[in-house]
């Protein structure tokens, strides 16, 4: 494994995977929500959902960390909503060959899931903006579809054994 994003809508479980799966492969976590800047941060907080210019500079960190964490020979898991195709394109730019692992949920089990979380700055109210911009990513080179509602264990079985063969693929 090289570098794979873990994308999906708040609530999926994209840090839960990716800590688990980092874990098993012995490789480096990149917390994408770490590196919001903080208008970004108040904007989620207030309710207000962040536009495509309000995530370019965000994507375009996130890529330039993929590059430098790969360049060290490093495996990375990088956890990011990447709900827009065109958002993953940014990602993919950076670093050519990257895989996405999508966790996919319903709109009810996002708000649910959400609702329950403590400590993190985006609020539930902000879910249905979330579906409303994502574009799933179907017919998108290396891109492995789970059910976010698959218990952990067997998501990070699953991108171990999809991870090898995507990879090689154009």
């Amino acid at each position: 494994m090289r570098a794979v994003v873990v994308m999906g809508v708040s609530g999926c479980g994209k840090t839960s995977i990716a800590t688990a799966l980092c874990g098993r492969i012995h490789a480096r976590m990149i917390e994408g929500d770490a590196f919001h800047p903080a208008q970004n941060i108040r904007k989620m907080e207030a309710g207000i959902p962040l536009t495509d210019a309000d995530r370019q500079g965000w994507l375009e960190t996130l890529g330039h960390e993929l590059q430098h964490a790969t360049h060290d020979g490093e495996n990375v898991v990088l956890t990011c909503s990447a709900l827009k195709r065109r958002y993953r394109e940014v990602l993919r730019a950076a670093l050519p060959g990257l895989g996405f692992v999508f966790l996919q949920l319903s709109p009810e089990q996002a708000r649910e899931r959400v609702a329950h979380r403590t400590g993190h700055f985006m609020p539930a109210s902000l879910i249905d903006s979330q579906f409303r911009d994502l574009e799933p990513p179907t017919d998108e080179p290396r891109v492995l579809t789970v059910d976010a509602t698959e218990p952990t264990g067997m998501t990070v079985e699953r991108i171990v054994h999809w991870w090898p063969s995507a990879a090689r693929k154009p």
